[in-house]
C-alpha cells in the first residue's frame, strides 16, 4: 500500500473509536444493575454507538484533514515540522484520553451523557475549576493521563514516520479529501437524536449515543420552538383546555384572547401580610428524609419540622436543574422546551414573578444566594423582576466564615438572611428567596457542625444542610418577626434525575414544607401537585387578592392533582396513575401502570385526554411566553369582570 499523509488521520481515528468504545463499555458495567442490558440491547448499543462515534469523528478530524491536505510537500518533509507532528499527534491522543475520563466522571455524577450541564460546566469556569479540583485529584489525575497518553502514542509512531515520508501530489491529496468530506456530509444528513433511542430504559439510550457528539448537540438546542418541533392542537382547542386547567371558583379570566391566561384572583376578607423567607435547598431529594423512608438520620432537623409544620408530600420538581426549579417556583410557569427561561439572555426579564406580585402589595423581595449570582444568570434574571440581590459578592468578607467552589456555607447565607429581615421588619413586609449551595459537590462545609467529616461525599452535605436550617430557624424564633413569617422550605430538584424511563418520575419528587406555628396548624398534606403551585398557595395563605398570570394552583383551595415534570426536550404530565410525555418530532409516549408499580412506556396519540391536557399545558406555556402574555408591564391590560365572588377562606386546620 502506498505511503499517505492520510493515514495518520486513519491510525489515530482508529485508536478514538477504541477508546469510545471501551469508555462505552466502562460505563455500562458500572451502570449495569440500571440498564439491565439483554444480549440484543448489547448488539444495539455498540452498533449505533459506533454510528455516532463515526459520526463525531467525521465532524472532529476536518481541522487535521484540511491540514494534511494543504501543507505543502516542502513544508511537510521539514526537521521542524516533523517534530511539530509528532506533538500534534501526542496532544490529539492525550486530549482524547482528558475526554474520556471527563466523561466517565460526568457519567458517575448525572448517569447521563453530556447535556446542557456540561455546557453550563464550561461556561462558568470559575466555580467548576473550584468544585473539581476540590472533588478530585486533579493534578494525579492529569501526570497519569500523561502516562497513558504516551503509551498509546507509541503504537502510532510507525503510522506516523511513514506519512512523514510519502510523497503526494496536490491533486491526489485533492482526491483523498475530497472523499473524506462525504463523511461529515453523510453525518449531517443521515444521525440524528431519534437514532439513538435504543430502548425504553433511557440508560441504554444514553450509552447508545457519543459525549462529544451529544455536547455539540446541547449546543444547538439550546432553545427548542414548540410548534416546529412538538405535537400541536388546533389553537382555539388548546386554549380551550388550558383554560379549563387554570378555572378556579375564585378567579376570573381578564380576556378573552387566545392563551390570555390572565386572571384577577378574589380572596374576600381580611388579606395577611405575614413575612416569607422562601428556602430552596440544592438537591434535597425526598429519600433522603426520614418520613419517605431512609433510616440514616441524615435530616433530624427537616424530619421533626415535619409535624409542626404544613408539610406537602406529594410534590414534584419541574425540573433537574437549579434554574428549573428557581423558575418553577418563581414564574410559575410549566418547563418550556430547552434552557430555563432563567438561562435565555436578553429575553429573562419583565416575567410575571412572585416578587412583583408581593413588591404589588407592599413587600420588599429579596433573592439570597450563597455563591457569585452571575452564574446562571440567576443576578440578571432576578434583579430584572422585582428582587433585590444579597449573594457572595455583596457580603463583606469578614461576615463570611467559609467558602468553597459554589460560595459561602449555609450558615453564612442564613446570617445574611437574619441581618436583612431585621433590617426590613416594622418597615415593610419582606419576602426572602434563599438558594443554598452546600448540599453540591465538593461536599464541604465547617468543621465540627455534624458528625460527618467534611467533603466525605453527599451524605455530609445533606445532614450539614439540615444542621444549617435547624440554627437558622433557632435564631429566627428569638426575632420579634418571627410570629408573622411563613418559612418555607423546598427542593430545587432531586440530587439524581437518572433513571429506566424517559422521565423517571420518582427522580422528581421533593419536600416542601410551610412552618409558621404562630399562624398555621400543623397537618400533611398529600395532594398531587408541582412546583409552579407554591406561588399561588403562598398567596392563598396571605389570602391576597391579586392578578395573576400563574399556571398553578392554589393546593389548599382548588387541588391541581396533577404535576408537570420534563428534562430539556421531553414535557410531561402526571396525573398519579399515568404520565403523558411530548416529545420532540411530534412524538408521544404514554406511562402507566404507577399504582401497581409495574411502569411501562408505549407510544400514544393526541386523542388521549391526558396527552391532551399535557399539549394544552405545553403548547399554552410556549405561546404565553412567545407572545409576552406573562410580562410584568401587561398585568393592568384588559378589564375585570364585574362579577360577585363569594370564596372561603384558606383552609388553616387538620
Amino acid at each position: 500500500m502506498k505511503a499517505s499523509r492520510f493515514q495518520l488521520a486513519a491510525a489515530l481515528a482508529g485508536m478514538i473509536l477504541l477508546l469510545f468504545s471501551l469508555i462505552r463499555a466502562a460505563l455500562l458495567v458500572i451502570s449495569w444493575h440500571e440498564a439491565s442490558p439483554q444480549l440484543y440491547d448489547l448488539a444495539e448499543i455498540f452498533s449505533t454507538g459506533l454510528l455516532f462515534d463515526c459520526g463525531f469523528l467525521a465532524y472532529a478530524m476536518l481541522p487535521l484533514v484540511f491540514y494534511l491536505w494543504l501543507i505543502p510537500e516542502r513544508i511537510w518533509h521539514s526537521r521542524w515540522h516533523g517534530c511539530l507532528m509528532c506533538l500534534v499527534t501526542l496532544g490529539i491522543v492525550y486530549f482524547a484520553g482528558l475526554v474520556a475520563v471527563a466523561e466517565f466522571l460526568f457519567w458517575e455524577e448525572f448517569r447521563t451523557r453530556f447535556n446542557f450541564i456540561a455546557i453550563d460546566y464550561l461556561i462558568y469556569r470559575r466555580e467548576v475549576t473550584d468544585n473539581i479540583f476540590q472533588s478530585y485529584p486533579v493534578i494525579p489525575i492529569l501526570l497519569a493521563l500523561m502516562v497513558v497518553a504516551v503509551l498509546a502514542y507509541l503504537p502510532l509512531r510507525p503510522w506516523l514516520a511513514r506519512a512523514l515520508k510519502s510523497t503526494e501530489t496536490f491533486a491526489s491529496r485533492s482526491l483523498v479529501a475530497g472523499l473524506y468530506l462525504l463523511l461529515p456530509l453523510a453525518a449531517f444528513l443521515l444521525l440524528d437524536q431519534p437514532l439513538r433511542q435504543v430502548s425504553d430504559n433511557v440508560y441504554l439510550n444514553e450509552l447508545a449515543g457519543n459525549g462529544p457528539y451529544q455536547f455539540a448537540a446541547a449546543f444547538r438546542n439550546n432553545e427548542l420552538d414548540y410548534d416546529q418541533f412538538y405535537v400541536r392542537l388546533p389553537e382555539q382547542e388548546a386554549d380551550r383546555l388550558l383554560r379549563a386547567e387554570l378555572t378556579e371558583a375564585n378567579a376570573h379570566f381578564v380576556s378573552n384572547d387566545l392563551f390570555d391566561i390572565r386572571r384577577d384572583i378574589v380572596n374576600p376578607g381580611p388579606e395577611h401580610k405575614f413575612n416569607i423567607v422562601l428556602i430552596t435547598v440544592e438537591s434535597l431529594s425526598s429519600d433522603f428524609l426520614g418520613v419517605f423512608g431512609n433510616t440514616k438520620g441524615l435530616t433530624p432537623n427537616l424530619d421533626r419540622l415535619v409535624g409542626e409544620s404544613l408539610f406537602f408530600s406529594n410534590v414534584y420538581a419541574t425540573g433537574t436543574r437549579t434554574t428549573r426549579g428557581l423558575e418553577a417556583l418563581t414564574l410559575s410557569i410549566p418547563p418550556t422546551p430547552g434552557r430555563s427561561i432563567i438561562k435565555r439572555l436578553g429575553r429573562e426579564n419583565d416575567q410575571w414573578s412572585l416578587g412583583n406580585v408581593l413588591n404589588d402589595k407592599g413587600y420588599q423581595s429579596y433573592f439570597a444566594y450563597g455563591g457569585r449570582g452571575y452564574f446562571e444568570n440567576m443576578n440578571s434574571f432576578f434583579s430584572t423582576n422585582g428582587y433585590r440581590i444579597i449573594d457572595q459578592t455583596t457580603v463583606p468578607e469578614e461576615e463570611i466564615g467559609f467558602t468553597n467552589a459554589w460560595g459561602m456555607a449555609d450558615e453564612d447565607l442564613y446570617r445574611q438572611v437574619l441581618k436583612t429581615a431585621d433590617a426590613e421588619a416594622g418597615q415593610t413586609p419582606f419576602f426572602i428567596h434563599v438558594m443554598t449551595t452546600s448540599n453540591h459537590r465538593p461536599y464541604s462545609y465547617p468543621d465540627g457542625r455534624i458528625d460527618i467529616p467534611s467533603g466525605s461525599g453527599r451524605k455530609g452535605a445533606v445532614k450539614y444542610t439540615d444542621y444549617a436550617i435547624g440554627e437558622f430557624l433557632k435564631q429566627a424564633q428569638a426575632k420579634p418577626w418571627f410570629d408573622d413569617t411563613l418559612f418555607v422550605i423546598v427542593a430545587d430538584h432531586q440530587a439524581g434525575s437518572a433513571g429506566k424511563h424517559t422521565l423517571p418520575v420518582e427522580r422528581y419528587h421533593i419536600p416542601l414544607w410551610v412552618y409558621a406555628p404562630a399562624q398555621l396548624k400543623p397537618r400533611i398534606v398529600a395532594t398531587l401537585s408541582s412546583q409552579i403551585d407554591l406561588a399561588p398557595t403562598l398567596l392563598g395563605l396571605l389570602n391576597l387578592s391579586y392578578r395573576s398570570c400563574f399556571f398553578g394552583h392554589d393546593i389548599l383551595r382548588s387541588p391541581p392533582n396533577r404535576a408537570l415534570i420534563a428534562n430539556y426536550q421531553n414535557l410531561g404530565l402526571f396525573d398519579g396513575g399515568r404520565m403523558a410525555i411530548l416529545e420532540p418530532r411530534q412524538n408521544i409516549l404514554l406511562q402507566q401502570g404507577f399504582v401497581n408499580g409495574d411502569i411501562n412506556e408505549q407510544n400514544s396519540s393526541k386523542n388521549d385526554d391526558l396527552v391532551r391536557r399535557d399539549i394544552g399545558y405545553y403548547q399554552g406555556a410556549a405561546y404565553v411566553y412567545r407572545h409576552h402574555i406573562n410580562a410584568w408591564s401587561a398585568r393592568n391590560e384588559g378589564h375585570s369582570p364585574a362579577v360577585a365572588v363569594t370564596a372561603a377562606p384558606p383552609t388553616r386546620t387538620l
